[in-house]
């Protein structure tokens, strides 16, 4: 006579191992990463959806290990597995703080101010990888009529990031935000020569912006900025958040594009 565990049909096994090997990586990110009540909770769903379909036990323990085999024979596949687990929490992480993240500093937005696709970019201008995706973002916002870039400066690079991020929200003040952002990514590496330049390319009055970048709301700004990124898990520059994505780097145009084009679809 045939064992329980045979008689179910192949495509459903593979289905409830996947589901297995999926929870199992989950419960290990989140044992490591914080011992938070998730794992619990995972566990729980785990044994409601195997229960229903009428899986005792035993059987869970005989999936368990052909998941085990499995995965041992094709390590290719947790880096996937992790990435989808870490797209999940970030998704997790977004929504509260959409409006948030969504609601720029007064100017500090580029592309269509009244988009209906929000991108918004977690920037350092000592960053290099951050200067290279200028060009990036540029050609995004030509093809992306409906794009509105929201710019969130970040300054945790170097000792002269913060004056440049501060020159940056005064520059956004005076509606000369986008101008300032190239002419300071085009320019040398920040420091007080370089800022003023760059505010002198932009059309910004200097007098004024640098009494402005001493304003207490320029703080709470860029207190906000590092508030949300803490949040979000952001340890460094460029960041994006599109839709419920979260990407980390110098990704490319192709990839922010998808992630717009999911974010639009959304």
């Amino acid at each position: 006579m045939a064992s329980p565990l045979s008689r179910i049909r192949p495509f459903w096994l593979l289905a409830i191992a996947l589901l297995v090997a999926g929870t199992g990586l989950g419960w290990w990110y989140e044992r490591h990463r914080t011992a938070s009540e998730a794992e619990a909770g995972s566990d729980a769903q785990l044994e409601e959806t195997l229960a229903s379909a009428g899986i005792s036990a035993k059987q869970r323990a005989a999936m368990e290990e052909l998941v085990r085999a499995y995965i041992l024979d094709h390590p290719e596949i947790l880096p996937e597995a992790m990435d989808r687990l870490q797209q999940r929490e970030a998704q997790a992480r977004i929504a509260p703080m959409r409006g948030a993240l969504e609601t720029p500093f007064p100017g500090a937005v580029m592309g269509n101010p009244a988009g209906k696709v929000t991108l918004v970019e977690f920037t350092d201008f000592a960053c290099t990888y951050c200067r290279r995706s200028v060009g990036d973002v540029d050609a995004l916002i030509a093809a992306n009529p409906d794009l509105k870039v929201v710019v969130r400066e970040l300054p945790i690079i170097a000792p002269a990031s913060e004056p440049a991020a501060r020159m940056g929200l005064a520059a956004a003040a005076q509606g000369k935000y986008p101008a300032f952002h190239k002419a300071m990514f085009a320019g040398d590496a920040p420091g007080d020569a370089s800022i003023a330049a760059a505010a002198g390319t932009a059309g910004v009055d200097l007098a004024k912006a640098r009494s402005f970048a001493r304003d207490a709301g320029v703080d709470q700004e860029i207190q906000r900025n590092l508030g949300l990124a803490r949040q979000l898990g952001i340890n460094g520059t460029p960041a994006w958040v599109i839709g419920n994505e979260l990407l980390s780097g110098a990704v490319g145009k192709e990839r922010l594009q998808q992630a717009i084009d999911a974010a639009r679809k959304g």
